[in-house]
Parts: structure tokens; C-alpha cells; sequence
């Protein structure tokens, strides 16, 4: 009896658009192995929007039906990585399932960070199913200007 892979057309696009980024010579975000390996694992991705107001980036991510313990949000090395797991319910012998939609399983996203954002700052809220990190941005470096004396 052969085994049955769930497809998973995320992954093959993020494949194929790692593939394209790699031969174009573009670097693609979490470039370091660890975060690629996650990224690979994942079972789905969630819904993401990305905001801009003038004094930070912020960051919206469609989590339903998942738990706050379940959600981890770290910053490493310019690299902002959101994970998690939606855990499926409990298989009842009573209730017989004639469609399942929602994704279950691990998930992760990866976005690489501004050079303008603040790390010290970030923040996330969860509530409702709705994650929400704010990137605050850090004060521009003031252009110096140096006057050159001429012997």
C-alpha cells in the first residue's frame, strides 16, 4: 500500500522561488540553514499583512484556533521569525468529517528586518487570533559633516 503525501502547494512555491532567487543572485529572507529547514517543515503558512506608519512597520498575522502558548515570535540576526503549531481537534468515532479545509500542523514565516527597526522595541499582542508585532523604527542616523582643512 504506498503512503499518501498531503500536497502542499506553498512549499512548492517557496521552492521554486528560492530556486529563482538563488540563480537571479537574489538573497531570499532566513537565509540561514536552521530557519530554511524550518520553513521547509511547515505544514501551512498563515495570512500576513505589513503596514507602514511613520514611526513603525507592523506586522498583522491571521492565527484562528491557535493558542498564545502555541505562537513564538524571536528576532535573530536582522530576521524576524513568526511559529507556531494549530493543533487538529480530537477524532471523535461519532462524527464523521466530509470535508477538512482548515490547515493543521506547524507553520512558520520568516521577514527580514529594515535596517531602521529598533530590536530593543518589538513588540507583539495577541488577541482574538490575530497576531500583531510592532517594529518600532529607530532615529536616522544624522548625516555628519566634516570639514577638510587644506594645508
Amino acid at each position: 500500500m504506498a503512503n499518501l503525501t498531503r500536497w502542499n502547494p506553498f512549499a512548492e512555491l517557496e521552492e521554486m522561488l528560492d530556486r529563482y532567487s538563488r540563480g537571479a543572485g537574489f538573497p531570499r529572507l532566513g537565509n540561514d540553514r536552521e530557519t530554511r529547514d524550518l520553513m521547509r517543515r511547515t505544514d501551512w503558512s498563515p495570512a500576513v499583512d505589513i503596514a507602514e506608519t511613520p514611526t513603525a512597520y507592523v506586522i498583522s498575522a491571521e492565527l484562528p484556533g491557535i493558542d498564545r502558548k502555541d505562537v513564538k515570535v524571536t528576532v535573530n540576526d536582522g530576521v524576524l521569525l513568526i511559529q507556531g503549531e494549530r493543533h487538529s481537534e480530537k477524532e471523535d468515532k461519532d462524527r464523521k468529517h466530509h470535508r477538512v479545509e482548515r490547515f493543521y500542523g506547524t507553520f512558520a514565516r520568516s521577514f527580514s528586518l529594515p535596517d531602521n527597526v529598533n530590536e530593543d522595541s518589538i513588540q507583539a499582542d495577541y488577541k482574538d487570533g490575530m497576531l500583531k508585532v510592532t517594529l518600532e523604527k529607530s532615529e536616522k542616523a544624522k548625516p555628519k559633516s566634516i570639514e577638510v582643512q587644506v594645508n
